[in-house]
């Protein structure tokens, strides 16, 4: 009888959610205030690389009084490890890339958002202020919510 070997445990994938955006920078700004993010700072690894001349300086923008990258941005939840020498965050984390077409259909993936019991209304004044606009109120017997769009039109349920 052949004894099948113990697998290691395997390591967790690493991931991030991708979204595409007409301007990463502004989704990323939105996006940060409304999860209470951070920006990623990418400066010190697009200042190794134009410094060694290995990417042009017109893939780079000025944001935030830094260099970043022209068509992406990201922003990572402040308590999650990064990497000190790209600025790229390790944990959770949304990239927003650059796409020359507007979306034109509906979400096939979107964010929850859950402020906390009682603080619905609150939240979403706050979003509002930040760009977002509600698209419709959902009762169920299951539950609440609303369901709102970031400023380029992307849906996320705010619960």
């Amino acid at each position: 009888m052949t004894q099948t070997p113990t697998p290691t445990p395997a390591t967790p994938v690493h991931w991030k959610v991708v979204i595409d955006a007409g301007d990463p920078h502004a989704q990323a700004d939105f996006w940060a205030a409304a999860l209470r993010y951070e920006v990623e700072d990418h400066s010190a690894l697009i200042g190794k690389l134009l410094g060694a001349g290995a990417v042009p300086a017109d893939l780079t923008v000025e944001s935030h009084g830094r260099r970043a990258w022209r068509d992406l941005a990201a922003v990572r939840h402040a308590d999650d490890p990064y990497e000190e020498e790209s600025g790229t965050g390790l944990g959770r984390r949304l990239l927003f890339q650059r796409v020359p077409e507007a979306k034109t259909a509906k979400n096939r993936l979107h964010l929850d958002l859950h402020p906390g019991a009682g603080s619905r209304e609150e939240e979403q004044a706050r979003l509002e202020g930040l760009g977002a606009r509600v698209l419709r109120r959902v009762e169920e017997p299951s539950g609440s919510w609303l369901v709102m769009a970031d400023p380029e039109g992307n849906e996320f349920c705010l619960h």
